[in-house]
């Protein structure tokens, strides 16, 4: 939903959704449209219709897809394995291998981080997609080449539900610094951001109390409720790497778009991008790669029919199957068993987050005693860690809060309350002693301070510290 103040805007803005529409074409979610001041506040209960001298004239809303980026991620990992690849996590490029003459790289010196443990890996071509630390990957091969990430910090809050309802969210597309804010519904919570600005590269990066602010203080401007610092669920940073071709000669050509090059013989690099096109990002990536290898693929690049895990069976109802089929068998402080309810929150989850394995993660909450929730409020369940295990190369305690699901992003302290159950099954399926589980919790609460939740900010005269 985008708010407008003016005549004007109402019609500037309906005429680019048209346009939009009329691009998407047969791929197009629903057509735009426009709502008068009325009904824009009964789809949008807090959008605030007077402030600032100005009276709401309607708002123009457009649709646009949404996923929950962790389950993405991990899901392009495991299709992989079942296509076939090789893969690992935790695991650093430490060096690179090249030919006897040093003209071409032949493969990598890896380092498992979990054991410590160093191995050779040889190929004909190394594809470097390290995001915002493709440069430092690129300097091992050659010191002397220009950097071509621009780093970007972008930082999001997430806030209670009731800031937005549920299948509608509100985006400012001009703030007064001329930035785009949006407000949207995301996994049963309101996300809220979007900062840019430059950051160094770092494997943990903060938000700043300033950017926090800004984010909180843009959207109030378009709210009839208080947006309060102290409802800040979570808050983190990110890194976006924006992407300097390093063969242009403007060094102003920071694109959002994505640049693949071979800067040195048998390493071709990708970086810049973004999800919305990481399909033919990759597409671009292993045509570069079957160049540079002179390589002779059997057939053409097969992703515009390759279905993710768990996207083949999956329709929206599958949750119901779930609901009517499975319970949740739960483990009490004591040590009683008890039944529970495979809830439409709890099925709606599992089928968003697994698709049609989703059967299998109550296969375990049923069969195994682990249909708990790991904090309340929330529909992620004790199977889920068992499963992620088992299934999804789950290393860590971090590695599930963070990326096999995203209950640190939604809500830091939900996140600290749960994180000693689970690290107590990933301590019943990896065998961890006592000293493992103790370095867990301990590097489990440090990345948890990183995310700056209401509770767990500290201020020093009005800076973060």
């Amino acid at each position: 939903m985008t708010p407008c103040f003016d005549w004007f805007e109402v019609l500037y803005y309906w005429m680019g959704l048209k346009m939009y529409d009329l691009v998407a074409g047969p791929r197009l979610l629903h057509l735009s449209r426009y709502y008068s001041a009325q009904e824009s506040s009964e789809l949008f209960p807090t959008l605030a219709r007077k402030g600032k001298d100005r009276n709401l004239k309607g708002t123009v809303v457009y649709y646009d897809g949404q996923m929950n980026d962790s389950r993405l991620n991990v899901g392009l990992a495991c299709t992989a394995a079942l296509a076939g690849a090789a893969v690992l996590n935790h695991a650093e490029v430490i060096s690179f291998l090249k030919d006897e003459v040093g003209e071409r790289i032949i493969g990598a010196r890896i380092r498992n981080n979990l054991s410590g443990k160093e191995f050779d890996s040889y190929a004909k071509v190394i594809v470097n997609a390290a995001g915002p630390f493709c440069d430092s990957l690129r300097k091992m091969a050659n010191k002397d080449l220009r950097p071509m990430i621009c780093p970007s910090s972008g930082v999001h809050v997430v806030l209670p539900d009731y800031y937005s309802p549920e299948g509608m969210g509100l985006i400012v597309p001009k703030t007064k610094d001329g930035r785009v804010i949006f407000m949207l519904p995301w996994l049963g919570r309101t996300i809220a951001g979007t900062t840019d600005s430059n950051t160094p590269i770092t494997s943990l990066p903060e938000p700043h109390e300033d950017e926090i602010q800004f984010i909180l203080d843009a959207i109030s401007d378009y709210l009839n409720v208080k947006v309060r610092r102290i409802d800040v669920l979570s808050a983190w940073s990110g890194i976006r790497p924006l992407a300097m071709d390093p063969s242009a000669k403007n060094t102003e050509s920071i694109s959002r778009d994505h640049v693949v090059c071979e800067d040195f013989p048998g390493l071709v690099t990708i970086t810049g991008g973004k999800w919305t096109t990481y399909r033919s990002m990759a597409e671009d990536a292993v045509n570069a790669a079957i160049k540079s290898g002179k390589l002779s693929p059997t057939s053409n690049c097969l992703t515009h029919n390759l279905r993710l895990i768990g996207g083949d069976g999956w329709d929206p109802a599958s949750f119901t199957v779930i609901a009517q089929q499975y319970i949740r068998m739960k483990k009490t402080h004591s040590g009683k068993v008890v039944p529970g309810a495979m809830d439409t929150a709890a099925a709606k989850h599992l089928t968003h987050a697994y698709g049609a394995l989703a059967e299998r993660v109550a296969t375990i909450a049923q069969n195994e005693n682990l249909g708990k929730r790991l904090a309340h409020g929330y529909p992620f369940l004790e199977a889920e860690v068992a499963y992620c295990a088992r299934n999804e190369y789950c290393e860590s305690a971090v590695d599930f809060i963070a990326r096999r699901s995203r209950l640190a992003f939604l809500d830091t302290d939900a996140a600290g309350q749960a994180l000693p159950r689970i690290i107590e099954i990933l301590a019943t399926e990896h065998k961890w002693d006592k000293s493992r589980q103790k370095h867990e919790f301990q590097k489990g609460t440090e990345f948890l301070e990183t995310f700056k939740a209401a509770k767990n900010a500290q201020f020093h005269d009005g800076k973060h510290t």
